[in-house]
């Protein structure tokens, strides 16, 4: 299956009210503005793919990492504050991965490349953060601590020069993991009730 039709297959749901109830939207791409098809969104329900959701429009704000399963009620399940207000379907990738992360913005001060997960800079590399970035292979999750904890960011390849700029003030990054198949995932023990 061609990596273009196995991007087709995914889909998410999303709900008006918890425990799926009150209207929905189905979604299997990047959607910028969900109030433009429901007035909020408090449960959804991923059935094929990855999604990264936001509480923001546009892609802004805290973004949360969902993965195949059932979200009867995820403000509490992930402590959001507010409601979705937009997604962004992460694309399969079975390829390499590659990033380089740079200890000041603009790609200034000490440069690392990383092709695995690093749970840790500060033990791994002795850098006290990572403020810029070069996504060159793979889709990556950048978490603001160690062990993959705090406020997570969703990075495509591409460069990024300055964390603030993408409307996520005061962010410094400690780890790193990529997105990979739903295996990968579930191995990892990320919690969401199968289908």
């Amino acid at each position: 299956m061609a990596p273009t039709d196995m991007n087709m297959m995914s889909r998410i749901t999303f709900y008006e009210d918890r425990n799926f109830q009150g209207r929905s939207y189905e979604c299997s791409s990047d959607c910028g503005d969900l109030s433009s098809y429901m007035s909020r969104c408090h449960s959804c329900r991923v059935e094929r793919g990855c999604f990264m959701v936001y509480d923001r429009t546009n892609y802004m704000g805290n973004q949360y990492f969902m993965r195949r399963g059932e979200y009867a009620d995820y403000m509490s399940m992930m402590g959001m504050s507010d409601c979705i207000r937009s997604c962004r379907m992460i694309p399969m990738y079975r390829g390499s991965y590659r990033m380089k992360v740079y200890e000041r913005e603009n790609f200034g001060g000490q440069m690392y490349e990383l092709m695995d997960d690093c749970d840790n800079i500060m033990d791994r590399y002795r850098m006290s953060s990572c403020m810029s970035c070069h996504m060159m292979d793979g889709h990556w999750l950048m978490y603001e601590h160690p062990h993959y904890r705090g406020r997570m960011m969703y990075m495509r390849p591409g460069e990024y020069r300055n964390f603030m700029n993408m409307g996520m003030s005061n962010m410094r990054f400690m780890s790193m993991r990529r997105i990979m198949d739903s295996y990968y995932w579930k191995k990892l023990g990320l919690k969401a009730k199968k289908n």
